[in-house]
């Protein structure tokens, strides 16, 4: 794989990666809104993606609940 040095034109890219096993709390609300406004500013990439490693735990109605509280959110 190539690497790349970082430049000041580099576009940040940034993620919010819950675990589906519970809902969301104030941590992760703020977690994901701090990083999102931050990729917004820098003009960068905000990628959600769900940890879904814990299968004894994950459930489908909490990676709903994720996208319901992310859109409430907004």
């Amino acid at each position: 794989m190539k690497r790349t040095t970082p430049t000041k034109t580099t576009k940040p890219i940034l993620r919010f990666a819950p675990s589906p096993n519970g809902f969301l709390h104030i941590g992760h609300a703020f977690s994901a809104l701090v990083t999102a406004d931050l990729t917004k500013k820098l003009g960068g990439t905000w990628l959600l993606r769900i940890e879904d490693i814990d299968q004894n735990r994950s459930k489908p109605e909490f990676i709903e609940a994720i996208y319901q509280d992310l859109t409430w959110l907004g």
